[in-house]
């Protein structure tokens, strides 16, 4: 079903039922603060699976990574943050960033890469933080299949093409191209490992 959502002011009985599809392991297309993606709730592991499967990739190799609604949040899901690091995010988040993280205990396996970190992603979308609000855990975050096209900026293009593997598509206006700028902060040493739309300067 594709589900036109207010970019500026969601409608709260349209985020509220996207919400209740996520906690029913349901799988949506939605827009971020950079390129539409694919979500469900982290803690579904059926739907997580789901988008394994439409993306053809294998859930313990994927580098998936997932949002959360703010720093608060985003604590509970990686291993103690030291103030320069705390400092940091603040400072980038939330915005067009993603970045690599020690993985704690509460993040559900299949999310975990070999090494045990994870990706954290805090977007500047209305739309994302008003779900988010709504189902009360992480959205996967992970990019349409195939090739970035220009076709995935406009959700009705992406319905058409999407509509039968997924539940809901969201509407939330034109989206854009460049993806998230993705640091590694596993080590002292923070690093690049792709530029995307959000400016590095640390």
């Amino acid at each position: 079903m594709l589900i036109q959502i207010h970019p500026n002011n969601p409608q709260p009985r349209l985020t509220k039922q996207v919400a209740e599809c996520l906690k029913g392991g349901g799988v949506i297309i939605y827009p971020t603060d950079t390129i539409y993606g694919l979500g469900c709730d982290i803690m579904q592991h059926k739907a997580v699976e789901r988008i394994c499967k439409i993306k053809n990739i294998d859930p313990l190799k994927a580098q998936l990574s997932f949002i959360c609604r703010d720093l608060s949040h985003l604590s509970d899901y990686t291993k103690s943050i030291d103030t320069p690091l705390y400092r940091m995010l603040k400072h980038y988040l939330p915005g067009p960033y993603t970045f690599i993280l020690p993985a704690s205990k509460q993040v559900p396996k299949v999310l975990q890469s070999k090494k045990s970190t994870v990706g954290l992603r805090v977007p500047d979308n209305i739309i994302c933080r008003q779900i988010l609000d709504d189902l009360g855990n992480p959205i996967l975050s992970a990019s349409l299949p195939g090739d970035m096209v220009e076709e995935y900026t406009d959700p009705e293009v992406i319905y058409e093409k999407f509509e039968h593997l997924v539940d809901f598509v969201i509407d939330g206006g034109i989206g854009g191209m460049v993806p998230s700028t993705i640091v590694d902060c596993t080590s002292d040493e923070w690093t690049i490992l792709r530029q995307g739309k959000g400016e590095w300067e640390a």
